[in-house]
């Protein structure tokens, strides 16, 4: 049983506990959202729903960039630093946390839901932090390495030494 839990965290990392509390914020946000008159972020529906449709695309693109750069099997198993790894540690969440939910906030027009899009991003970082150790424990001095060359899920403009 511990196996199959460890290789279950290897494979999917904090991404099931990451999801649940997205949804659980995002359910928590639309409460928020009916209790308050928040004007809203644009009358243009037309530009809200194409915004909405190019954070979908793009989100697909990177998650398949993603999972073509590692594919689950390795997950856990082996270091990627290429591909879409080359320049964020954690491409498939960034492509749901940077992009996808921000693209869902404008789409549903309140800026409550912008502060649940910017929310997310500290309850990742948060999550991630085990995954990372896990990764520390299993590649060492190599995966530290990479951390300082990279973001967690934008890409590092300015590199750790």
């Amino acid at each position: 049983m511990k196996k199959l839990f460890s290789d279950f965290r290897k494979t999917f990392g904090s991404g099931p506990v990451g999801v649940m509390a997205s949804l659980i914020l995002l359910f928590i946000a639309f409460l928020v959202n009916g209790q308050f008159r928040v004007p809203p972020i644009s009358d243009n529906q037309t530009l809200l729903d194409t915004i909405f449709i190019a954070s979908i695309v793009l989100t697909l693109v990177l998650i398949a960039w993603s999972l073509r750069s590692l594919p689950a099997a390795d997950r856990g198993n082996r270091l990627c630093t290429s591909g879409a790894f080359r320049y964020v540690r954690h491409p498939l969440y960034a492509a749901f946390l940077s992009v996808f939910n921000f693209g869902l906030a404008i789409w549903l027009n309140s800026y409550i839901y912008l502060g649940w899009a910017l929310l997310l991003h500290p309850v990742w970082h948060f999550l991630v932090r085990d995954e990372e150790r896990m990764m520390i424990a299993t590649f060492g001095d190599t995966y530290r390495e990479y951390q300082k060359r990279t973001g967690r899920f934008f890409p590092r403009l300015i590199k750790k030494e």
